[in-house]
């Protein structure tokens, strides 16, 4: 099956008063029809900006090189109004944070209806319906009465259930979930899993969840593409990840998920921080937070393919 999105050495830099920060430095990976991808990663890994560059929708102080080929054309060189094409319609994304995603001065109908009527040509009152059906779907109580509202009448998780009800409105191929469930309880959370998950399926849709939590995908996804400072640092499937982690970081978050099968239930955090991004330190980036770092760090790996779409970027791989 060819791939749906091909991202080649994707770049993203930003222009900053303390010089330039390099928050994505060249990653590659392939999303094909009806996968489901996990970008994973603390604050700062770069997982967020590199989907935003793809997007179109960087900071204005942001740039971005490389190639994301979406059925052979590359977003990275269109221009906006070329992108306006794609975006919502075939590629969406969801917003961690409701507030910047939803406009306080439109009503919820007007916000959700917009795209229903410019994407797949339907009426007001087509769209209308369609908007309240998905409403209902994510769980909106009275969404005939609510979809008149504006978003400061609804309360935090409510919010986030609609950006997510929008982000699903046009069915789109690839839909872009960027800490989607942060604000719900751990019911919502598992319906609203659930939901895209029906949808995914239904339509053949590709879904990305970029998160911090590891245990947020289990069961959710497919494959999972573990980031730290700007690079992939590991790729594999869900169970591959759980079951043989191989790079440090990635034992790392593993170790620091609450487990019921663990008789030891202390959490075992990650020693120290990420790396300032504007100063990185030579070699490996992760040697300083490493209990298995040696002499080879010194040197900044590669990313050491393992065969069968498994890798990681750490000098304990090198077979020489």
């Amino acid at each position: 099956m060819s791939a749906l999105l091909e991202v080649r050495d994707l770049q993203v830099r930003f222009d900053t008063p303390d010089g330039d920060v390099e928050a994505v430095r060249g990653i590659d990976f392939d999303l094909s029809p009806g996968e489901s991808l996990a970008v994973v990663g603390e604050s700062g890994s770069g997982k967020t900006q590199a989907f935003l560059a793809i997007m179109g929708l960087l900071a204005e102080n942001g740039s971005a090189n490389g190639q994301a080929r979406f059925h052979g054309e590359d977003l990275m060189a269109m221009s906006s109004r070329d992108l306006n094409r794609h975006r919502g319609h075939d590629i969406a994304m969801i917003f961690q944070d409701p507030m910047s995603a939803l406009n306080p001065y439109l009503s919820i109908e007007k916000q959700m209806i917009d795209g229903p009527m410019h994407h797949l040509g339907l009426g007001r009152a087509e769209a209308r319906a369609h908007a309240v059906e998905m409403l209902r779907a994510v769980r909106i109580p009275d969404p005939d009465e609510r979809i008149g509202h504006y978003p400061h009448q609804f309360s935090g998780g409510m919010r986030q259930r609609i950006t997510i009800a929008m982000g699903l409105l046009c069915e789109p191929e690839i839909l872009i979930a960027d800490e989607p469930t942060t604000a719900l309880d751990v019911t919502v959370q598992a319906r609203i899993a659930r939901l895209v998950g029906d949808v995914a399926r239904r339509s053949h849709m590709a879904t990305v969840l970029i998160t911090h939590d590891l245990g947020a995908v289990a069961g959710v996804c497919d494959r999972i593409l573990v980031m730290y400072a700007g690079q992939v640092v590991e790729t594999g499937t869900v169970r591959e990840i759980f079951d043989s982690p191989r790079h440090p970081y990635t034992r790392g978050l593993l170790d620091s998920i609450p487990r019921l099968d663990r008789i030891d239930d202390t959490l075992h955090a990650i020693p120290g921080n990420p790396p300032n991004l504007s100063d990185l330190p030579g070699g490996c980036v992760f040697r300083e937070r490493c209990d298995r770092a040696f002499d080879a760090c010194a040197e900044p790996p590669p990313l050491f393919d393992l065969g069968e779409g498994r890798a990681s970027r750490c000098h304990l791989e090198d077979p020489s």
